[in-house]
């Protein structure tokens, strides 16, 4: 997808070096300045396909901000400046709303072409890292609320306030306010900023790349001889389960690189396959629903660790057929209005809006799912899948806003924030109960 999370970039091992040139990426090394010397960069946080992200220090404010310079090629440009559109749209509110604040945006001009520069706050780990640091085992229950709460603000700002859909929410675009462990926290690690080029780091950029592959290529070596396997995490996934109590999980959602007005849309195929709404596969359009079809994807994965719907391609069928069928064995079969309605469906459907060529369907429906796979108490997973369920409806206009969300009784468990009464007085009341969620609420 487009461009990377705002500071936390990919969880790729690096972006490598052949894109360091013309039209490509900028080399920047630790200590370079930019915008006439006010931010200087500290060290690399990340990288998309489009940008790389730097920690750097604004000399200006004495804070720490995440610096992304796009690629320099026509096509990078253009997606940079609609990103900084919609940032600009949302920054007034962005401090009180969970969405990342654009600070700032220059150009700069480099030996690879003019790059379009963003800053942005400094935010911590993305939630697909919290996934990780819990091992895979999903995060308890009452911080998946904080963050759910957290990402329905920022979904309830988006759309209500703005019109403006995320189209590619997931794990790794919503970020943490921050880091996971403090040492990696640039206020809290006490380091004081790098304010010039440190001597003898010659094309910085470049260089440790290549250092690090070769550093890499040496540990496998040395883990064939041992007998190790170089598995993720070592033996220290072994270890018992980490405690995620400490942790600070107000979050913000980060990466427009392909946000659109509800009214301006680009892209007929939107988002990460994995939090894919089914409107989008079968081509039957789509509004601001599609984005709380992922919410309750990245929901269902911060509370159990896995991925709810992860298709593959078969003998004889393909990976969006096998997500539809998925879709259905978790929430029974689509309505064939539904089915049949979209420009792709008689790619899947025949005319009875049955599935051609996946024709055994075996149905765990979401409550049993998570007793019976993920051991959830029976409560717990009653409460969890009350909230989920509408969100999961084939029709679109009949999933809950992000405003009624807001309203339901599995967030009203925990202790109410300032943030959640701002919007009280506009808000019907919406009822307890999974029958009045789905009243539309009037846009």
């Amino acid at each position: 997808m487009m461009s990377c999370s705002s500071s936390s970039g990919s969880e790729e091992e690096d972006e490598g070096f052949d894109s360091y040139r013309k039209g490509g990426y900028h080399a920047v090394r630790v200590g370079d300045q930019f915008a006439g010397g006010r931010y200087i960069a500290q060290r690399k946080l990340g990288w998309g396909q489009f940008s790389t992200v730097w920690l750097a220090y604004d000399t200006t404010t004495s804070a720490y901000v995440a610096l992304k310079i796009q690629k320099s090629a026509a096509q990078f440009v253009q997606a940079a400046l609609h990103e900084i559109d919609v940032l600009s749209c949302l920054a007034d509110g962005a401090d009180k709303n969970c969405v990342v604040k654009l600070i700032d945006h220059f150009k700069h001009i480099g030996p690879n072409g003019q790059h379009l520069c963003m800053v942005l706050e400094f935010l911590g780990d993305s939630l697909l890292r919290l996934v990780k640091y819990s091992r895979y085992k999903g995060v308890p229950l009452n911080k998946v609320r904080e963050i759910c709460k957290c990402i329905l603000i920022g979904l309830d700002y988006l759309h209500r306030e703005h019109s403006i859909i995320h189209t590619d929410l997931k794990p790794e675009n919503v970020l943490l306010v921050s880091t996971i462990d403090p040492a990696k926290d640039p206020i809290k690690s006490g380091l004081s900023p790098i304010l010039e080029r440190p001597e003898g780091s010659v094309n910085g950029g470049v260089t440790s790349l290549i250092e690090k592959k070769l550093k890499r290529r040496a540990r496998r070596a040395v883990a064939k001889i041992s007998g190790r396997s170089s598995s993720i995490g070592g033996t220290e996934s072994l270890k018992t389960d980490r405690n995620l109590d400490g942790i600070d999980v107000r979050c913000k959602v980060v990466d427009f690189g392909n946000a659109c007005w509800a009214d301006k849309q680009f892209a007929e195929e939107i988002q990460t396959r994995q939090y894919r709404a089914p409107e989008v596969i079968l081509q039957a359009g789509y509004s601001f629903s599609v984005d709380m079809w992922s919410f309750a994807c990245m929901a269902f994965e911060l509370a159990t660790g896995d991925m709810l719907f992860t298709p593959k391609v078969g003998q004889g069928f393909s990976e969006d057929e096998d997500h539809l069928a998925l879709m259905m064995e978790l929430l029974g079969k689509m309505p064939r209005k539904i089915a049949i309605g979209g420009a792709k469906s008689k790619d899947f459907f025949d005319r009875h809006g049955d599935l051609k060529r996946i024709r055994r369907l075996k149905f765990w429906p979401l409550n049993k799912l998570l007793v019976e796979r993920y051991k959830f108490s029976e409560s717990d997973a009653h409460e969890f899948s009350e909230f989920l369920q509408p969100l999961f409806e084939f029709a679109p206009e009949k999933r809950p806003s992000a405003q009624q969300c807001l309203q339901h009784p599995w967030l009203k468990g925990m202790e109410s924030t300032p943030n959640e009464m701002k919007n009280e007085s506009s808000v019907e009341k919406v009822g307890v109960g999974m029958s009045n969620l789905k009243i539309k609420v009037g846009k």
